[in-house]
């Protein structure tokens, strides 16, 4: 699974939900392959669930293509254990999240014909906590 190698701290303040309000204004265009998944929706995606994502991407064009994660999960999200009293500091790390605004390019698939393409996105999508969009490069469809 996804998880930075070192970070300077252990856990990280939350960022504001208002950090996720707006549209994505870098990684918003197709930049490596030739269809893409794009947020329609603003929220936390975890490493699970973008590994999750790619092995059903990958499964279904049966290794074929070459596939881009464009997200990382590098926020790390704390969590304190089930029926334990108010108090006593911060839970310890639980999971590993990327932020994901609107019109971000989640991933990208190459090498393969765009009906394949449109069904593994389709797959990966069902995996992921926010509404997407299927879209190509000019020139492709």
């Amino acid at each position: 699974m996804l998880s930075p190698k070192r970070t300077k701290y252990r856990k990280k303040q939350r960022r504001a939900k208002r950090s996720l309000l707006g549209r994505a204004t870098r990684c918003n265009t197709i930049a490596f392959g030739e269809h893409g998944l794009v947020s329609l929706g603003s929220g936390w995606v975890t490493a699970r669930q973008i590994e999750a994502a790619r092995v059903a991407m990958t499964r279904h064009v049966k290794r074929g293509g070459k596939v881009w994660i464009r997200i990382f999960p590098d926020v790390p999200y704390t969590k304190k254990p089930a029926e334990t009293r108010m108090g006593k500091g911060k839970g310890s790390p639980e999971a590993w999240v990327a932020p994901v605004r609107p019109g971000t390019v989640m991933f990208e698939i190459a090498g393969v014909s765009t009906e394949l393409a449109t069904e593994a996105m389709t797959l990966a999508a069902s995996k992921l906590p926010l509404r997407t969009k299927f879209v190509s490069r000019r020139g492709v469809a």
